[in-house]
């Protein structure tokens, strides 16, 4: 079978696209990077000539319109690797060539370009992929072996525990200047948007939708210090409007308590733990958890444990691995997040906004 021919739109020489995507694209074998676009002539052309050394044959440059990359016959499918802002008018090009579409989580801006988004590759009967590559984390898939095995018996509750330091410079009270977007509530790019949304996306696949959900939120820095890449100060500020603390409970549908905080802005200070997920059964319980900072599930693997004991697998070190995973599934048939997947995971993150903001039980 002919590899699917991939053309990737926001494939720079630097950046998520380039040090995630792209590798987890190049090693996979049923795909085959043919085309990159970016915004201008030059930065096509060295993204074009960088590719194509990696993957071993031509990679054609596009830049500007997406409709250019989106009807070229040698591309089968586009990944979109954008900012959020700019996702809906470069899927919807793609979409209205006919390609199948690839776009990185959070597929839009948020929920009503999602939505439109979904309805936009329905109507023209296109397959879509979702870049939420945490359902294809090796220590998601030893949990759910796990789960199904019985071992642990019922699931009675899930509590987790998130902290995204500050020594990442995205969600305050230091940033860097790429980051700023990700402190505007309308960026799509906020710790809700981000750090819930992927795991949640996660929690749900592996445990199945909320029923209701609770929320408290808080923005404890509203005013933000712009450092550069040598984390020394600019002289810049910028005004934060997406909360950067995030607690919620609430109750699955198979009965099962949910709790979760996510504290973004902390220092990674000695001790302090990064990331804790508990799965308590009637019979036993799942602990995942790390210490290492910026550890998220869909960019590397915690360390997992059954009753105490440590479980062996092989873990991901890198998001490339995931990625690599998803493409294949994709290309598989397996399964793998879709639009109307991203679709839930926004209305979930729309019944934490409005829980937080009415202070009342939201249902789902």
């Amino acid at each position: 079978m002919s590899p699917i021919k991939v053309g990737v739109v926001g494939l720079s020489s630097t950046g998520w696209a380039s040090n995630a995507l792209a590798p987890g694209l190049l090693n996979a074998p049923s795909f085959s990077l043919t085309a990159v676009s970016t915004t201008s002539a030059a930065s096509a052309e060295a993204s074009a000539q960088k590719y194509s050394a990696l993957a071993g044959h031509p990679v054609k440059p596009f830049h500007g319109d997406v409709s250019g990359i989106a009807s070229d016959k040698d591309v089968d499918l586009v990944a979109v690797a954008v900012k959020a802002p700019a996702h809906k008018a470069a899927a919807l090009a793609v979409i209205a060539a006919g390609k199948d579409v690839f776009i990185e989580w959070p597929a839009g801006a948020n929920t009503k370009e999602t939505a439109e988004l979904a309805a936009a590759a329905k109507a023209k009967g296109v397959k879509s992929v979702v870049g939420l590559q945490g359902r294809q984390a090796p220590s998601v898939k030893k949990i759910k072996e796990i789960l199904e095995s019985g071992v642990i018996g019922k699931v009675r509750a899930s509590s987790i525990i998130v902290l995204c330091p500050r020594e990442l410079n995205v969600w305050g009270p230091t940033i860097t200047e790429r980051n700023i977007y990700s402190n505007d509530v309308n960026g799509g790019a906020t710790l809700l948007n981000v750090g819930v949304g992927h795991l949640f996306d996660t929690v749900t696949h592996v445990l199945g939708d909320l029923a209701t959900v609770s929320a408290t939120t808080a923005l404890h820095y509203p005013t933000v210090t712009v450092v550069d890449d040598e984390q020394k100060p600019t002289g810049k500020t910028v005004t934060a409007s997406a909360p950067n603390q995030i607690a919620f409970n609430g109750l699955f549908k198979s009965g099962a308590i949910s709790s979760a905080i996510f504290r973004a802005g902390l220092p990674a200070t000695k001790g302090r733990k990064h990331f804790l997920w508990e799965i308590d059964g009637e019979e036993g319980s799942i602990r995942l958890e790390t210490d290492e900072e910026g550890s998220f599930i869909n960019i590397k693997d915690p360390k997992v444990y059954l009753n105490g004991e440590p479980v062996e697998f092989e873990a991901a070190t890198n998001p490339a691995t995931n990625l690599t995973s998803a493409w294949e599934a994709f290309a598989k048939g397996e399964a793998y997040p879709t639009l109307e997947d991203a679709l839930k995971t926004r209305h979930l993150l729309d019944a934490i906004t409005k829980s937080a903001q009415e202070g009342r039980v939201v249902n789902l």
